[in-house]
């Protein structure tokens, strides 16, 4: 018979645990099972670890107002946990004075989002707090920050912990059946569920849909499309004359690849933005010369020898290449009729910053 627990999560990257550490506050002792041999494996890790000020999202989307949400819940999380993190502010730079409307565009969103601190600067005001970056003019973010990710999700979960969550690593769920009012757990290699509960989530990012799918009594119909994103970092060797994050107007599929700063200094330009089919983390060196390029775009001193292929990760988009990008669909029991059960799909940037938001949200959708 299969052991019963208050809750199930499915997924141990960032938004898992922030769900996890909620329904712990909550008092629903939750399980958190997760296929990899650590938490974090896939997309938590695998990211720019930037908080994000909520500045690109449309108005009255989940993203916009769960970025704006969670980054001030995130903050104020990492100031009480002692999360290493810095508030180090971002431009947001136009080439040339063509793209100043794509900048009013950015701050009108921002705005209608709830974020009044974005202010616009001329090229000598850009240039007077990053002397090397050519641009014709910018948008500063003063909230926008970085953060270790692996610091948060480490006290994410040891605040889960000691609120009777667990976490076991190395289960992965094949699929889910029903019974009793109980959500039932099959994991690889077994035979029978090995664990049950009243309540489920499944956050599993890049295969939350496959989850779903193998998820008795769930209309196939609440299960929406995923696609796959991959996103290149390359890394740069020796020290860079910025302090503050410093990005491109936004592409198609992403925010354009731009320069980021990790907790240690380190410096890295990416992600790009490739379409694949299956999920794949490769790094190819021939993208070198496409990196380069984009680098000296906002730093023309770059050495090109300096810069060397770094990770990748996955985005789990839930919209086609061309089409507007998709909002985060948190779905529950309002939603697709089924007790105790939310799924997650498409939690892509900027759910580092919304995941606290994300989880009480979900919280919400089970109490």
């Amino acid at each position: 018979m299969a052991e019963e627990v208050g809750a199930i999560v499915v997924g141990a990257g960032v938004v898992g645990l922030a769900v996890a550490r909620a329904l712990a506050l909550a008092g629903k002792a939750p399980l958190i099972l997760d296929g990899e041999d650590h938490f974090g494996s896939w997309t938590s890790s695998r990211n720019s670890e930037v908080i994000h000020a909520g500045i690109y999202y449309p108005e009255g989307s989940l993203k916009a107002r769960l970025c704006v949400e969670g980054r001030q819940m995130l903050y104020d999380f990492c100031a009480q946990a002692g999360v290493p993190h810095r508030r180090l502010g971002k431009l947001v730079f136009a080439h040339g004075a063509a793209q100043f409307g794509e900048l009013e565009t950015i701050l009108k969103r921002a705005e209608g989002a709830g974020v009044r601190d974005l202010r616009f600067l001329s090229r000598t005001e850009a240039q007077g707090l990053e002397p090397e970056l050519d641009c014709a003019g910018a948008l500063f973010s003063p909230s926008t920050g970085i953060i270790d990710s692996h610091a948060l999700m480490l006290a994410l979960l040891g605040v889960a912990e000691a609120h009777d969550a667990m976490l076991v690593t190395g289960s992965r769920v094949t699929h889910v059946t029903r019974a009793g009012g109980l959500w039932q757990m099959w994991l690889e290699g077994m035979d029978e569920p090995v664990v049950s509960a009243p309540l489920l989530v499944n956050s599993a990012g890049l295969k939350a849909q496959s989850l779903a799918r193998a998820t008795e009594g769930l209309d196939p119909a609440h299960v929406p499309p995923i696609h796959y994103a991959r996103g290149v970092y390359f890394t740069y060797a020796g020290k860079l004359p910025f302090s503050h994050l410093i990005y491109p107007v936004p592409e198609p599929g992403g925010l354009g690849t731009h320069l980021t700063l990790d907790i240690a200094g380190q410096a890295r330009f990416g992600p790009d933005v490739e379409w694949i089919e299956e999920v794949d983390y490769t790094v190819d060196p021939a993208r070198h010369e496409r990196f380069a390029d984009a680098a000296r775009r906002i730093w023309p001193a770059l050495d090109p020898e300096r810069l060397q292929p770094g990770y990748a990760g996955v985005r789990p988009k839930l919209s086609r290449p061309g089409e507007a990008a998709a909002d985060f669909v948190i779905s529950g029991p309002d939603d697709h009729g089924c007790e105790g059960l939310v799924n997650l799909f498409g939690i892509e940037s900027p759910g580092l910053t919304a995941s606290m938001a994300i989880a009480r949200e979900v919280a919400a959708k089970l109490a």
